[in-house]
């Protein structure tokens, strides 16, 4: 894919942080000397970081260097470096690594999910939110849409790039053995949003980039408008007009 576009990510700022700060509010630790933000994107969550524990040494970790320059932006004097997280350990005395909403783009994470809980000392915490949302229907029109001509075999990939989810069982079954405790939990998000339009463009910051980004401009705008269609017949108006995006999320919070 191309480089993510943090003017685009952050135009629903405040329903992206949501999770994030639920949690954050979940780990248990009041004092930690080292923290990470893996998959920092534009720094809103690292923020939060921050703003828990002043007294870390927070640093955010991304492999986009238009979220990270927006984050360096954000969060001057703080410390943010461009690595590949199939790749990076944690530094020798990290206590928290947080991942908000970025290892569902990772390939095989439960398996980094073991390594890095396994690369913590006794008392870190690894804390993990995921989208789960493949099925619901932003994402299966996305899936739709892309196996009609004209752009079934330039998009034939793109769906998947991303997996499913495993069950929470999984994640206990391969965690488990390495914590002190462990964690699991779903939210749903029910975010209230102007209109079908909206959803659209909410996505195209995430989910939809690589179904969009690989087609030439009149493609693209043609398989928005056939996707954006069905977006509007699978989200009908509230009372007041405005739409509810359905958004399901798994959390984790492993302590080592």
């Amino acid at each position: 894919m191309a480089d993510w576009n943090a003017e685009q990510y952050l135009k629903f700022e405040d329903e992206r942080t949501r999770p994030a700060r639920d949690l954050l509010a979940q780990i248990p630790l009041d004092d930690p000397r080292r923290v990470t933000d893996l998959g920092c994107g534009p720094g809103n969550s690292t923020e939060l970081l921050v703003k828990r524990w002043p007294q870390a040494r927070v640093t955010g970790v991304d492999t986009s260097a238009d979220m990270l320059r927006q984050a360096r932006e954000r969060l001057p004097g703080h410390n943010f470096i461009e690595a590949n997280i199939a790749h990076w350990a944690p530094p020798v005395g990290t206590d928290v690594v947080f991942a908000n909403a970025v290892l569902q783009w990772v390939p095989n994470h439960l398996k980094h999910m073991q390594r890095l809980v396994g690369a913590l000392e006794p008392g870190g915490v690894l804390a993990v939110q995921m989208p789960d949302n493949l099925d619901e229907p932003t994402h299966i029109m996305m899936r739709e849409v892309a196996f009609q001509e004209p752009w079934r075999h330039q998009l034939a990939e793109a769906a998947q790039l991303r997996d499913a989810l495993p069950k929470p069982g999984a994640y206990y079954d391969a965690l488990r053995p390495l914590c002190s405790r462990l964690e699991i939990w779903h939210t749903v998000y029910n975010h209230l949003l102007d209109d079908p339009i909206a959803i659209v463009e909410w996505v195209k910051g995430t989910g939809l980039r690589p179904f969009i980004d690989p087609l030439e401009l009149p493609e693209r705008k043609a398989y928005l408008a056939a996707y954006t269609a069905r977006i509007a017949a699978a989200y009908p108006p509230q009372a007041d007009g405005k739409v509810l995006l359905r958004f399901p999320r798994l959390f984790i919070v492993a302590i080592k």
